[in-house]
């Protein structure tokens, strides 16, 4: 049995609930822990911070509308700032999953800054009969306008912090390309020998592969700019004043420094998920890149003496419990790991965007949580990609110039001055007898020995597009 010295009661549409007596929190928070213990997993920093910075700018705006009096708004404001400054993380309490469209967490995030603000004023928890959360945090919002413009500023926020990271990953490979590339060495298709290629330029094509990915990830993050703030409960607009809007929106840009406008269809943005999946979608998109990456860095450095060890990678921990000296590619291991993780996350975001219904899709905080857990995936883990696996990689020499001499599509070479079908014939015999091109082609006295290496030269066999 509780001692009541430490709770408090409150009163909500539905009677009475006790609540912790020193919680920010109140009694339709306390509610939605009952109703949803489902993963113990709490909201990301980031959509704490952007929703804080909503019922800042939301009563920022309704102050200067009048709207909001001093005396109610200030405290407010004050409280907010507290949110942002990283102060309470722990008075926000809702599952990730939790009811729809968010409403649990919206009501989190009113009740933690009504008391907090009410604390400020030296007034009871709980009582709100000064400030409350319904009446004057949440004053001209609704959860189905402010869940979205939260999600969209806090991915929006994240997003730069990926872009960034990739960039540098992106040199890094560019970089290792620039190191490697003299290092002539056998291309492979169909997972079979082809012409030479410099292994400076299948790193080049990594970096560029992940630019790629970096900018279409840029493209799409800016649909995020048009936030659904001012649109309360069905995107009319209800219960706001005019300029409400466009005051609201334009505070929050300034206090998340971010781009951000009036959604240009304000229904829209309640209704549809379709920003929020296309950012998924790139990450998907990202993640995809790089494992493909991976799994070709970890065929590169397999061996040491049954593989293609074409590339050393550096040594991050022992590989194995019982083979002494073992190392294995762990960095890349855990890559691929991240990467499943964002390409399942995308299926779920996926269809949370077809399964809005009428006037409001009402699966937001999932689609939030997939993507700020796969953006913090990322954002953790690829700087250690970097350091500790790409901008150590060192390239064998010896063992990519071993398998350019003994590559029987040297003969591919040859075409222009023998023809396809006597080429043919020559990479037939060299596997066959298990030796190289140019033994074969100077035993048939096909051509001079002068003109072969000119012909098989390593620079001028890896092509003119460098």
């Amino acid at each position: 049995m509780n001692n009541k010295k430490d709770v408090r009661i409150e009163k909500d549409s539905l009677g009475e609930k006790e609540v912790p007596a020193t919680a920010y929190y109140g009694v339709q928070t306390q509610r939605a822990v009952e109703n949803f213990p489902v993963s113990g997993l709490r909201a990301h920093p980031a959509l704490i911070f952007a929703y804080a910075a909503v019922k800042k700018a939301c009563a920022l705006a309704n102050e200067e509308l009048k709207a909001l009096p001093q005396e109610k708004a200030r405290p407010i404001i004050q409280a907010a700032d507290e949110v942002l400054s990283g102060k309470w993380k722990e008075q926000f309490v809702i599952d990730v999953y939790q009811a729809g469209a968010g409403t649990s967490f919206n009501m989190n995030t009113n009740e933690v800054i009504a008391n907090r603000a009410a604390e400020i004023l030296e007034k009871p928890l709980g009582k709100y009969d000064f400030i409350h959360p319904n009446d004057h945090v949440n004053m001209a919002q609704s959860t189905n306008d402010t869940f979205p413009t939260a999600s969209y500023v806090a991915v929006f926020s994240e997003t730069k912090k990926l872009l960034s990271i990739l960039g540098s990953l992106e040199e890094a490979f560019i970089g290792k390309g620039k190191e490697f590339k003299d290092i002539v060495k056998t291309a492979r298709t169909h997972l079979q020998d082809a012409v030479p290629i410099t292994l400076g330029q299948e790193f080049k094509a990594y970096g560029e592969a992940l630019k790629a990915c970096r900018l279409e990830l840029e493209r799409r993050v800016q649909l995020l700019s048009r936030v659904a703030l001012g649109g309360t409960a069905a995107g009319t607009g209800a219960n706001t004043l005019p300029q409400f809007r466009e005051k609201a929106i334009s505070h929050l840009a300034k206090i998340t420094n971010l781009p951000l406008l009036p959604a240009k269809d304000p229904r829209m943005a309640l209704q549809s998920h379709q920003p929020l999946a296309a950012v998924s979608s790139a990450l998907k998109e990202l993640a995809l890149e790089l494992i493909r990456t991976a799994n070709d860095l970890r065929l590169l450095c397999s061996g040491p003496t049954t593989g293609f060890a074409e590339i050393v990678l550096p040594a991050v921990q022992p590989g194995s419990s019982i083979m002494p000296g073992k190392v294995n590619p762990s960095i890349l291991e855990c890559l691929n790991m991240v990467c499943f993780q964002v390409v399942g996350r995308d299926a779920a975001v996926s269809l949370c965007a077809q399964a809005g219904q009428m006037d409001l899709n009402v699966m937001t905080p999932l689609s939030t949580y997939n993507l700020l857990d796969s953006l913090g995936l990322l954002i953790n883990f690829l700087p250690v990609v970097e350091q500790k696996c790409i901008v150590g990689i060192v390239a064998d020499k010896e063992k990519c110039s071993h398998y350019f001499e003994q590559n029987p599509s040297l003969a591919t070479l040859l075409n222009p001055k023998i023809g396809y079908a006597r080429a043919s014939e020559v990479f037939k015999e060299a596997v066959a007898k298990k030796t190289t091109i140019p033994k074969i082609v100077i035993a048939r006295k096909l051509l001079e020995e002068k003109e072969l290496s000119e012909i098989l030269d390593p620079k001028k066999a890896v092509g003119i597009l460098d």
